[in-house]
């Protein structure tokens, strides 16, 4: 049995909901075998952000490097990078790899509101990063802070996805999970416009819904779907992933990244089973 095999290089989340625990549950349930490079280590909850310790440079070359010398990834994603080293490091051994089908999710602020990137790390993050990501996943405060632009309908949406794939040569998928009536995203790409529509699911537990997304994405280009394709396949499961409305913390829950799982193995056991 063969899987195509997809990288993604993101912090850890103590928690489960996010991060590389999100982007290894949701490639999974996607039919990829997911590979990781662990940018940072961060102590948080459904509730917020504790701490966060970065690894160090030599350390994240060596994962990453460790990873395309034995398995090649068909894919990548990029996750939460809080430093311009960091960042640096990505790109030039993903660059010296010649790495295909990156996807880049801009993690900027958690769900919880905490800001997981440091701000002098922005302008590497664009610089170093997007010219060379078949796509980028900013939600809407992230397209703000990207652009410069207040942004207050869909029209400017658009606007400023374009102007971010005018500037850095990349496909852009505007996310609509932050926006008061829809969970539409909008993805341009090469002049054109493309709207995937979303019924908004009324739940609090939305923890690592971005991870999910650019995760499953980044699996399905591994298989090789279209970008289209991929984005409308990956919403899907995002959708389902919430809707199952997993009971879990005290705060913004995680989803269910398991949702669609069949196996006999999930069965839970009886009583006297477990004897």
């Amino acid at each position: 049995m063969e899987l195509k095999a997809v990288l993604t290089i993101a912090g850890s989340d103590s928690i489960g909901g996010a991060g590389i625990q999100a982007d290894i549950k949701t490639m999974l349930a996607n039919g990829v075998y997911a590979m990781s490079a662990v940018t940072a280590l961060t102590a948080q909850n459904t509730q917020g952000v504790a701490a966060i310790m970065d690894a160090s440079p030599e350390f994240l070359a060596a994962e990453i490097d460790a990873v395309f010398d034995d398995i090649r990834p068909a894919a990548v994603k990029i996750g939460m990078v809080s430093a311009a080293a960091l960042i640096k490091v990505i790109a030039g051994r993903l660059r010296a790899h010649k790495a295909e089908n990156i996807v880049v999710d801009p993690v900027m602020v958690a769900t919880s509101g905490a800001r997981l990137l440091d701000e002098d790390a922005s302008d590497s993050l664009t610089a170093e990063l997007f010219p060379f990501a078949a796509l980028i996943t900013p939600n809407l405060p992230e397209l703000e802070l990207l652009t410069g632009d207040s942004i207050t309908s869909r029209e400017e949406r658009i606007d400023a996805a374009r102007k971010l794939a005018a500037k850095w040569g990349c496909a852009v998928l505007s996310k609509g999970g932050h926006t008061e009536k829809s969970a539409d995203d909008i993805l341009v790409t090469d002049g054109e416009t493309t709207v995937f529509p979303g019924t908004r699911i009324d739940t609090k537990n939305t923890h690592g819904t971005g991870c999910t997304l650019s995760s499953a994405i980044a699996a399905n280009l591994a298989k090789g779907a279209s970008l289209t394709a991929a984005i409308r396949q990956a919403k899907d499961y995002v959708a389902g992933a919430l809707a199952a409305d997993l009971k879990m913390g005290k705060g913004h829950g995680p989803l269910h990244h398991g949702f669609d799982l069949k196996s006999r193995f999930l069965a839970p056991f009886s009583p006297m089973e477990g004897k």
